[in-house]
C-alpha cells in the first residue's frame, strides 16, 4: 500500500507540474490587436467546394462588388488601406531571370496566354490581360477581360511599391533552384527589410531559404507537420520543436485547442523562439488554404487573441477585428 501510495503521490506531482507549465490561466497575456494577413490581398473569391489541383477557379468566380484583381499591386495596396498587416503573394520564376508575382502554375485559366507561368520571359508575361478568364455566370460575361493588361507585376516591382510593408511570399514550385534565386533576391535588400518578409511553399526552395538566410522566417507543408505535430507530442515540457523556430507558424482554428498552452502561453513560447503564429480557417483535409472568413470564424478564436489571423476577406474580418 505504501509503495502504490507513493507511486500515486510522485504522479500527481508530475501531473501538477505538467499542469502549472501548461495552464493557459498562468500565462502572461500579450496585449494588442491581432495581426491580419490578406492572402492574396484583396482578390475576387470563387466556390471553393469540391476543389482539384487543376480547378479553374476564375471560371467560378463569385459575384463581387469590387475590381480588384489577386496579386497585383492594387489588390496589395488595397490590402493594406482595408487594414491588413501582411499581404501574401506568389511567385514564379522567368525564364529571363525575374520573379513574375501570378498564382497558378499554368497561364490558360486566367488570363489569354497559354502555357505553363514560369516557361515564359517577363516580358511575355507582361502582355498578358490577367483578368481575362473571370466569369460568375458560366462564361456568359467576362468583367475584366481588357482590364488586366500588363497588370502581372514583378516581385522587384511589388518590393519597390511596399518598400515597408510586410510580405509573405509565397513558393509555388518544389525546385530547390527557386529557393537559391529567391535568395539571391532577398539578399540584397537591407536586413531591416528581410526582417518584414516571410517565405514559405514547397519542401525544398523554402529549405534552402531557411538556410541561406536565417533571419527570415519560413514555413513549408513539411515543416509546419512536423512543428505541429512535435509541440503535441512534447511542448507539454516546455521543448519548442526545432521545425518552430524562426519560422511562420500556420494554424487551422479547429486544431489549435490541441496545442499546450494554448493560447497565450502557446504564443509566448512562439514568440520567445524566434515565431509568429497564424491561425487560419479550420482543417478539413485537402490540402486547400481557407481562412478565417467570417464573424462565425473569428468568434472561434480566444478572447483578446493578439496572435495572427490568415484570412481571405480582409475587407469583411478587419472591421470587425478592430472593433
Amino acid at each position: 500500500m505504501k509503495k502504490k501510495f507513493k507511486y500515486a503521490a510522485v504522479a500527481a506531482v508530475v501531473l501538477a507540474a505538467i499542469y502549472a507549465n501548461n495552464t493557459n490561466r498562468l500565462a502572461a497575456h500579450r496585449e494588442g490587436a491581432p495581426v491580419l494577413l490578406a492572402h492574396r490581398g484583396i482578390a475576387q473569391r470563387f466556390d471553393e467546394r469540391d476543389l482539384k489541383n487543376d480547378t479553374c477557379t476564375a471560371a467560378r468566380m463569385l459575384p463581387s462588388g469590387h475590381d480588384y484583381l489577386e496579386n497585383t499591386i492594387a489588390s496589395m495596396r488595397a490590402g493594406f488601406a482595408a487594414g491588413a498587416d501582411i499581404v501574401e503573394l506568389d511567385v514564379h520564376p522567368t525564364t529571363d531571370g525575374e520573379f513574375a508575382v501570378f498564382h497558378d502554375w499554368a497561364l490558360d485559366c486566367r488570363t489569354d496566354g497559354h502555357g505553363v507561368t514560369r516557361e515564359h520571359p517577363m516580358a511575355y508575361l507582361k502582355k498578358l490581360d490577367i483578368g481575362y478568364g473571370y466569369t460568375s455566370d458560366g462564361g456568359k460575361t467576362f468583367p475584366f477581360r481588357g482590364k488586366g493588361i500588363g497588370l502581372m507585376p514583378t516581385l522587384v516591382e511589388v518590393l519597390e511599391a511596399f518598400p515597408r510593408e510586410r510580405l509573405l511570399i509565397n513558393v509555388k514550385s518544389r525546385d530547390a533552384s527557386e529557393g537559391e534565386k529567391l535568395a539571391s533576391v532577398l539578399t540584397k535588400l537591407p536586413a531591416e527589410r528581410r526582417a518584414q518578409i516571410m517565405v514559405y511553399g514547397g519542401d525544398e526552395p523554402v529549405e534552402i531559404v531557411r538556410r541561406l538566410m536565417p533571419d527570415v522566417r519560413t514555413i513549408s507543408r513539411a515543416a509546419i507537420k512536423s512543428c505541429l505535430l512535435g509541440y503535441i507530442g512534447y511542448g507539454w515540457s516546455g521543448v519548442v520543436p526545432k521545425a518552430c523556430r524562426n519560422a511562420m507558424v500556420m494554424l487551422p482554428v479547429n486544431v489549435a485547442p490541441w496545442l499546450w498552452g494554448w493560447p497565450d502561453r502557446f504564443l509566448n513560447r512562439m514568440q520567445t523562439a524566434g515565431s509568429e503564429v497564424f491561425v487560419l480557417g479550420p482543417y478539413r483535409g485537402g490540402g486547400f488554404s481557407t481562412g478565417i472568413d467570417t464573424s462565425e470564424q473569428l468568434a472561434q478564436l480566444p478572447p483578446n487573441y493578439s496572435g495572427g489571423i490568415w484570412t481571405n476577406e480582409i475587407e469583411t474580418i478587419a472591421p470587425l477585428v478592430r472593433k
